[in-house]
């Protein structure tokens, strides 16, 4: 079994950084993709990064490509999402999850969610 554990959230300023963790616990096998899901109050999850855990290929959704970053560390079992240049509009719960395939269209597995909150 495997579990997502968020770290990181946080109440930042516009145009300010802040760096999402997500220990994962449990063996991983290289076929999975580890990614970032985001939801604000009243909207849908979207989807916001994916990284394969084998090869570090990498997706992101268009309101976060050239800002965001995502990455993983294979020998710590974690996954990272670098937030720059952050919006207001970037206020959300943020949730790592682990899927199958670079689009995440199947996701077997959600952690908790932490809070990105960015004041104007």
């Amino acid at each position: 079994q495997v579990q997502l554990v968020e770290s990181g959230g946080g109440l930042v300023q516009a145009g300010g950084s802040l760096r999402l963790s997500c220990a994962v616990s449990g063996r991983i096998s290289s076929f999975y993709v580890m990614g970032w899901f985001r939801q604000a109050p009243g909207k849908e999850r979207e989807f916001v990064a994916a990284v394969t855990w084998g090869g570090g290929s990498t997706r992101y959704g268009d309101s976060v490509k050239g800002r965001f970053t995502i990455s993983r560390d294979n020998a710590k079992n974690t996954v990272y999402l670098e937030m720059n240049s952050l919006k207001p509009e970037d206020t959300a719960v943020y949730y790592c999850a682990r899927g199958i395939g670079l689009t995440m269209d199947r996701v077997v597995d959600w952690g908790q969610g932490t809070q990105v909150t960015v004041s104007s």
